[in-house]
Formats: C-alpha cells, structure tokens, sequence
C-alpha cells in the first residue's frame, strides 16, 4: 500500500483534503524471481516428451492393427465374392468374418480408452507446468522434488515405493512409472541372456530406430549367433549359418566389417585364445547390451541417461563451488537424503 504524493506546488489543496487518498499497489514479480520461472521451466522438457513420445507410439501400433485386420477382412469377403462354395461354407466364413469384426471393435476401444488416459497424461502435466506462478512456488517446487525422487526410484527398480510416494503426493499423472516397468522386464530379460523381449521391443520401435539410425537390434542378432556358435556342436553350427543368413545378411551394406568379425567365430569356436574373437564370448557382451538398450530407451523418450536427482545434485554442488569435481560425484538415495 502506498500514499499519493502531494500534487507539484499546490500543498494547500492536499492539506484541505479530508483524508489521504490510499490505493493498492500492483504485486510486482522481481525480475529475477521471473528468470527464475523461465529457467526452471526450460529444465523440463523430458516431463512433456515422454508421455506424448508413449501417445504417439500408441496411436500408431493402434492403427497398425486396424489396418491390419480390416485388410484380413477386405482379402476375406473378396474371396466369397469371387467363390462357388456352397451356402453352409460360406455362412460359415461369414460368421468368421463378423466374429473377427467384433474382436477389432473391441480392441479399438481398448486402444480409445488408453489413448485417452494418455492425452489426459499429458494435459494434466501441460497443466502443472502452466500453474506455476509466484504464489505457489513453494508447492510447487515440492510437487517438483518429489516427481525427481520418483524418477530416481524407478530407474534404481524401486516401483513399490514410487508408486507409494507418487499415490499419496496425488503426482501419478506426472511420473512415468508404466514406461519405466515395460524397460525393466526388457532389462531382466537380457540379463537372463534372452533376447525375445528386447527383439519384440524393437519391432514395436523400429520406425523411430531406424530414423536415428541405430543398430542396437544388429547387436542383438549377433549375440544371439555367437550364442548358437557357443554351443560347439555340428547342428549348432548349421543353425547358425541358417541364422545369418535370414537376419544378418541384409545388415551387410551397411556394417560389413563387424559382420565378418563375427562370422569369422565359426572357425575360431568360442574356445579360442586370440583375443579379438575372445573377447566376443565373454559373458561381459550382455552387460554392453543392456547399458545399449538403456540409451536406446532414454533417446528414444527424450530422457536424460543419469537420474534427475543426480544431476540436479552435481549442478548444485557445482554452484555451490565445492572442491570435488561434479561429475566424479555418484549419489545414492541415502546419501541425497542427507543433503540439506
């Protein structure tokens, strides 16, 4: 609140006044507090790109199979129009026909109804991002503290206790916890030394794989024929070159010379001492395939390879000039816990 001043050389008409006029005085957001916003804000882009990269693969594996079984069901009438089969085959295909009908309608509304929890994910964070302001920046920036400790959470695999966190601060439509339980069973998978999970992960993927040129799956057709060239038998090696020749043949053009080195396994055997083919046995392999599948995973959704928290933390830490280098700093959640 603030008092008008006195009007330039005419005291006598403010002092003849019965009172002193009082108005209220706009709430003025410090320039800096502002730049503070802006900043902040420019800090979450993997809040909205992941839940609208996950919407958009839904929709498209949605119209993948609508086209895919209106086209069964097209082919299908095209061939009783053009048939001579008799009355009871025909009714019969028919049925078939209208069953298979029945089934896409219901996984229509299926798709409809995930994709519509899907927008209304990323309408509820367009809408957190959009009610920060001066009054609520505590709230805020505690809704924000928690959402990084959930993302924590969930890539150290502690689902149950982000999901707790995330139900009882009301944040499930802020946190990724699905996507991060469909990277944990791709995860468990490789290091069990099975790659079906991981290869059906890329086929759902591989149009996004293939625009940011990536080979993870060639990694993955080549561990699984060192697999076969380790069973050392004379079927094992049948099969192998079977295998080549269906998945690894048409990645020549491009990756020639890591598909010689591997092909060159058939004469060395997995029990050779040469070093270069050696090391192409060592158990180490499916520990370079799950740390590939993770950047895989992160670029693909436009998330940062290390935690939220872990970042946040070395910045600060930075800021604050400390005499250890930020980025030799690896944090667990106790150690964070204990950061004031």
């Amino acid at each position: 609140m603030e008092i008008d001043s006195a009007t330039n050389g005419n005291s006598d008409a403010v002092m003849t006044e019965s009172a002193a006029t009082i108005t209220p005085s706009p709430v003025v957001v410090p320039a800096s507090r502002s730049n503070q916003f802006t900043e902040s804000l420019k800090l979450e882009h993997q809040l909205l790109r992941v839940p609208f990269e996950h919407y958009k693969k839904t929709i498209r594996t949605n119209h993948r199979s609508f086209e895919k079984e209106v086209s069964t069901v097209v082919n299908g009438v095209g061939e009783l129009a053009d048939s001579d089969w008799s009355k009871d085959v025909t009714v019969s295909r028919l049925t078939s026909l209208v069953t298979r009908l029945q089934g896409l309608k219901r996984k229509l509304e299926e798709g409809s109804n995930v994709e519509n929890l899907q927008a209304q994910r990323c309408r509820a964070r367009i809408d957190h991002l959009d009610s920060v302001d001066v009054e609520n920046i505590t709230e805020w920036n505690n809704t924000k503290l928690k959402r990084i400790l959930v993302d924590y959470m969930l890539r150290m695999s502690y689902f149950e206790t982000a999901t707790k966190l995330s139900e009882s601060s009301n944040i499930l439509d802020l946190v990724d916890i699905d996507i991060f339980r469909e990277a944990k069973k791709v995860i468990d998978a490789l290091k069990n030394r099975e790659v079906a999970s991981t290869l059906a992960w890329c086929a759902d993927n591989k149009t996004r794989l293939k625009k940011s040129k990536s080979k993870f799956e060639f990694q993955l057709r080549l561990q699984e024929f060192i697999e076969l060239v380790r069973v050392d038998t004379t079927d094992s090696y049948q099969k192998a070159i079977q295998y080549a020749r269906k998945h690894l043949a048409s990645w020549g053009a491009t990756h020639m010379n890591e598909l010689q080195h591997v092909l060159a396994t058939l004469a060395f055997k997995s029990t050779t001492e040469c070093l270069k083919y050696k090391v192409l046995f060592e158990p180490q392999q499916w520990d370079v395939l799950v740390a590939q599948f993770k950047q895989e995973f992160c670029k693909l959704y436009g998330m940062t390879m290390e935690p939220l928290l872990n970042i946040y933390l070395q910045a600060g830490l930075s800021a604050l000039k400390t005499p250890y280098p930020s980025n030799s700093i690896k944090f667990d959640v106790f150690n964070c816990l204990h950061l004031k």
